[in-house]
């Protein structure tokens, strides 16, 4: 009978030692899953395309990312074919990306018009690395991923469970974030190498504060993705601006829309602080530039008088894109400080002749030279005038 009992407890033991291993292992996996870092899930062979926005790049002004995990190198690191799309151009090289997906500078081959694109990449899609990182990743369960320094010592946190809708669909989401003045919000799925959006903003004393950085996910699939192709965009008036400060925007109109080469426009800038009131008294820099570089106007200390609007009328070159960079030194009698209150534009000059109308009207000749040939007529007879072959 004892032997029984005996036995009876080592069967019972094993089972709740067995029942309570198996709980435990159940739990960290549970608790392993909750983990996630930049990197997480990037896969061979696969893409992402981004929409972003970074607040020390292009003034703000959002471009388009396209990333291919082609596959790794003997050294571990992934080869990443990638495409920047802004205004019409694409840029493209090849990044040398870690496991942390940081852009190596070791192997990435880079053109120089592309990299202030990059380090915006690292400033907004890669930033969490600082916090969760491969070696240290985080739960999205955790109650503090840390405190930001740059901003004051603000927690960063996960804050729940959301569904978020992009371009490339909807997600199951953690929402990671902060506050500061305004709520900062990371959208992450778990497993998938970046977050899937970001809306977030520099810190301000006062007024409407300007993105830090913002993305969005507008796709991602197997395979290699389409090199995408430069389109010709012409921008339309008005642009808007803000300073690099955020502390004042500005409008740029002009007229005509279409700015004729070796003709006047006449450009109109309007002026307001970051909470839309218009401003007075401005006194600024109105420089054009075209793309090689070749300055056509350069106004110095215009003045706006009693109202927020300035006008300059300009003689404008050949065809081609044309960037405008207007500097403000002071507002109302006050002087706009040691920081740099620049806004710049982009504006494109319609050529007089297009080439791809040249090379359309040659073909278009050439075909009635050819007609005319084969029918034996001349292009007179074509045309209701009298044949004169040629």
């Amino acid at each position: 009978m004892e032997s029984r009992y005996f036995a009876f407890s080592a069967i019972a033991a094993v089972l709740v030692f067995g029942v309570l291993a198996s709980v435990m292992s159940v739990k960290s996996a549970y608790a392993a899953d909750d983990l996630w870092y930049v990197g997480e899930g990037a896969k061979q062979d696969t893409y992402v395309k981004y929409r972003i926005q970074e607040y020390d790049t292009n003034n703000d002004a959002p471009f388009d990312m396209t990333i291919y995990f082609k596959g790794k190198d003997d050294r571990g690191a992934w080869i990443a074919p990638t495409f920047v799309e802004y205004q019409g151009n694409v840029y493209n090289g090849t990044l040398r990306l870690g496991d942390n997906l940081a852009a190596l500078g070791g192997g990435s081959q880079v053109p120089d018009d592309m990299r202030p694109f990059v380090g915006a990449y690292g400033r907004s899609l890669q930033w969490l690395e600082a916090f969760t990182s491969v070696s240290a990743p985080l739960s999205l369960k955790a109650g503090s991923w840390g405190k930001i320094a740059a901003i004051g010592g603000e927690e960063l946190k996960p804050q729940g469970q959301q569904k978020v809708t992009v371009p490339a669909g909807t997600f199951d989401t953690t929402v990671v974030g902060w506050h500061k003045g305004v709520d900062n919000k990371i959208w992450i799925e778990n497993e998938f190498p970046f977050p899937i959006k970001a809306e977030t903003f520099v810190e301000v004393a006062s007024g409407k504060p300007p993105i830090q950085f913002k993305f969005d996910l507008l796709a991602t699939g197997t395979g290699q993705p389409p090199v995408p192709k430069s389109v010709e965009e012409i921008p339309q008036p008005p642009l808007r601006q803000s300073t690099a400060r955020g502390t004042y925007d500005v409008t740029l109109s002009w007229n005509p829309v279409e700015i004729q080469p070796n003709g006047n426009t006449t450009f109109t800038v309007d002026f307001a602080d970051n909470n839309g009131q218009k401003l007075e008294r401005v006194n600024y820099d109105f420089t054009v530039t075209e793309k090689g570089g070749k300055v056509i106007y350069d106004k110095k200390n215009a003045f706006t008088g009693e109202s927020s609007t300035g006008v300059q009328t300009v003689k404008m070159g050949n065809g081609g894109p044309v960037s405008i960079s207007i500097v403000l030194h002071s507002v109302s009698g006050v002087n706009t400080g040691a920081f740099t209150e620049e806004a710049d534009f982009g504006v494109v000059v319609v050529p007089e002749f297009p080439v791809s109308a040249a090379i359309i009207a040659a073909i278009a000749v050439a075909f009635i030279v050819a007609m005319t040939r084969f029918k034996g007529i001349g292009i007179g007879g074509m045309f209701g005038g009298r044949n004169s072959a040629l």
